[in-house]
């Protein structure tokens, strides 16, 4: 008996510690509240709102997912062409998103049309908006070629809806990839029941220039988007989901918390399109990389090693002088010209025409080197950091008509470089540079590339070079041609074209870098690494461009990752 109650004695005692065990940590939970506080998280009756059931970020439009790694940059098999600017170094870029083919015709007419239809060309105050958008059509013409019917058909007629759009400047190309990120931003908060259903699709009556959507605009100031029109401007309680439920409507705004706006849309770097290009993830086995890859596919020929398409060209490029596609019906590229987009296969990661068919803009301003010794994580050359600007009322100030920005470039023509509804913007101060390690100007453009970082000699006057006295100058490691071009109270341009023979070189802060072979080029050019550069105000007709995209979280999105223990 006395057994039987000892044991008896030890069981209890063994629940009592449970049930307190299990009471105190009861008091220290967390569930449903925050980890610093123990604050409610997403209450209905109010509180912090945040989406904490966050996935991942949704696939963009058009786009494929690119892991991020490591590769040798730079590093081509040949140098026929002696730039000497190819110098391999090692590099790592995050993941991110790429378009699966270069911005076609049809993508691009979407836009002429949207510009158009919001800002009227007969306004005055839009005139100038509208034709700038505009490729230039006339990059087709030869003085000793008969190509009119490019000139006149390419961009618009159907029969090429589907090729890539070319005759677009670095300007034009990054103006789109602005309207790009507005009106997908726009499509998904109506599809969550932020904006009004539909109106999106009214362009002229309800969208008009003075209440377009802005992404920047909406993050920033709500209630001013759409001109402040609270019938399409909804709030919604987020509670935490992913769609809210209509019945739960509450005063909150989507948030970058809601994790449903998209970063911008944006030309990729010069590294991330290399990396992308050479898809490097196909060449692996048992995680071992195989070797460098001449082209964005395995092998180092242009034409198809595989039975079924043995001796098919694998892209789009020149072949030899006077032959830009084979005999007919025999060894040929299936195009003379450009061709239409997803017409060869897609490389590793799913991306096609990273050789040939046109070039592409990335978003680097052209060095002949890149200073990896400055930078080797998501190395970009070509930085301009600019803040809101915010009004005596302390509120942030929108463009409007009668402020629209717009540039002469060294052309004659004229582009708007902000439009109303966006925020207008200024360049960073002291304010943001005070005191930091990382950057100290807004203007990047040239870091370590004639500044004291970079060289031990100086102009410090217009007479001295390397001198040690007089007022300091910036050394000008570049001396290109310096066009200018004004405008008097009457329209009238006054062009001066740069003569002097002093000029050494074509580079300056102005011109950028280009990437991959194009329907024009020899072989050599479809090797990833190959570098060229063009101004950024000027087209060509094989020069086209595609979108890329931040990727946000996790470098993968394996439920696993690596160095992830499972649970």
């Amino acid at each position: 008996m006395k057994i039987k109650k000892i044991m008896a004695l030890k069981v209890l005692v063994v629940l009592a510690l449970a049930l307190g065990f299990t009471g105190c940590s009861k008091k220290g939970s967390t569930k449903g509240g925050s980890t610093a506080t123990g604050w409610k998280i997403n209450d209905k009756k109010g509180g912090f709102q945040f989406n904490d059931k966050f996935k991942q970020q949704e696939t963009p439009p058009g786009m494929i997912s690119v892991e991020g790694g490591t590769f040798t940059m730079g590093k081509v098999q040949d140098d026929v062409m002696h730039d000497w600017n190819n110098s391999p170094n090692q590099q790592h870029v995050q993941s991110f998103f790429m378009d699966e083919t270069e911005v076609t015709n049809k993508m691009y007419s979407e836009y002429l049309f949207w510009v158009k239809t919001v800002f009227p060309p007969t306004e005055e105050n839009y005139k100038h908006i509208y034709n700038g958008a505009i490729p230039d059509t006339l990059v087709w013409r030869n003085r000793l070629g008969y190509n009119e019917t490019m000139t006149n058909n390419y961009l618009r007629h159907p029969a090429y809806a589907d090729y890539p759009v070319v005759g677009v400047n670095w300007i034009q190309a990054v103006e789109f990839s602005k309207w790009r990120t507005d009106r997908v931003n726009e499509n998904i908060l109506e599809r969550e029941g932020y904006l009004k259903k539909d109106n999106k699709i009214k362009l002229g009556s309800d969208v008009t220039a003075e209440n377009s959507f802005s992404t920047e605009t909406y993050i920033n100031t709500p209630s001013k988007t759409f001109g402040g029109n609270e019938e399409v401007v909804l709030k919604k309680e987020m509670g935490g989901g992913r769609r809210p439920a209509a019945d739960t409507a509450k005063n909150v705004y989507a948030q970058r918390s809601s994790g449903l706006i998209l970063p911008e849309y944006r030309l990729p770097t010069e590294a991330e399109w290399e990396y992308a290009a050479t898809a490097l993830v196909g060449n692996r086995e048992y995680n071992i990389y195989k070797g460098q890859k001449k082209y964005p596919w395995s092998g180092q020929y242009t034409r198809s090693s595989k039975r079924q398409y043995r001796g098919d060209q694998l892209a789009n490029f020149k072949q030899g002088k006077g032959d830009y596609g084979g005999i007919a019906g025999w060894s040929d590229d299936g195009a003379d010209i450009t061709n239409k987009v997803k017409s060869y296969a897609p490389n590793d990661f799913g991306l096609y025409d990273m050789a040939g068919n046109v070039a592409e803009w990335v978003q680097d301003v052209y060095r002949p080197m890149v200073d990896d010794e400055a930078n080797d994580f998501n190395y970009f050359r070509g930085n301009v950091y600019t803040k809101n600007k915010i009004g005596e009322d302390g509120v942030v100030e929108l463009v409007t008509s009668d402020n629209i920005t717009y540039d002469t470039l060294s052309n004659g023509r004229i582009m708007a470089r902000n439009f109303p509804g966006q925020i207008a913007q200024v360049p960073v101060d002291e304010n943001e540079t005070y005191l930091r390690t990382q950057f100290s100007t807004s203007d990047n453009r040239n870091y370590r590339d004639g500044d004291r970082q970079s060289t031990r000699y100086y102009k410090f006057n217009d007479s001295e070079e390397g001198s040690e006295g007089g007022s300091e100058e910036k050394f000008r490691m570049y001396e290109a041609p310096k066009h200018s071009i004004t405008a008097d109270s009457l329209g009238k341009m006054d062009k001066k074209f740069d003569k002097s023979n002093k000029r050494t070189t074509l580079i300056d802060d102005n011109v950028r870098v280009y990437k991959g072979g194009s329907w024009r080029d020899r072989a050599y050019w479809l090797d990833p690494a190959s570098r060229r550069f063009f101004p950024q105000d000027m087209a060509t007709d094989y020069i086209g461009f595609r979108c890329a995209m931040s990727k946000v979280g996790p470098k993968s999105n394996k439920k696993t990752p690596r160095g992830n223990p499972k649970k």
